[in-house]
């Protein structure tokens, strides 16, 4: 039977392990990077809203910003289109079925 070399296996094992403890830590930071941006992302639109609706109190008209190029922020637009009257529920929805 040949000799078996316990620390040499032992130094292999490690290396492969720590190949794959590697790709975790760059999943990590990546993960970790995407975190810190959409926090900053939420921030800037936080400020942007902000600063738009202090250029309409300081007089400008949403159709002045609009032809300069500065409409309201996309978080504020989805929003507003969410935002629906209540309806009342027609008899098919409350039993589930439909007529026919």
């Amino acid at each position: 039977m040949a000799n078996i070399n316990i620390e040499a296996t032992r130094n292999q094992a490690r290396a492969l392990l720590d190949s794959r403890i590697k790709s975790v830590e760059e999943l990590v930071q990546a993960r970790q990077r995407v975190s810190d941006l959409k926090e900053q992302l939420a921030a800037a639109e936080r400020d942007d809203k902000r600063a738009y609706v202090k250029a309409t109190r300081d007089g400008w008209s949403p159709d002045e910003l609009k032809k300069l190029g500065l409409e309201p922020a996309a978080a504020g637009r989805r929003r507003k289109a969410q935002v629906k009257p209540a309806e009342t529920p027609s008899p098919s929805d409350e039993t589930g079925f439909q007529e026919n």
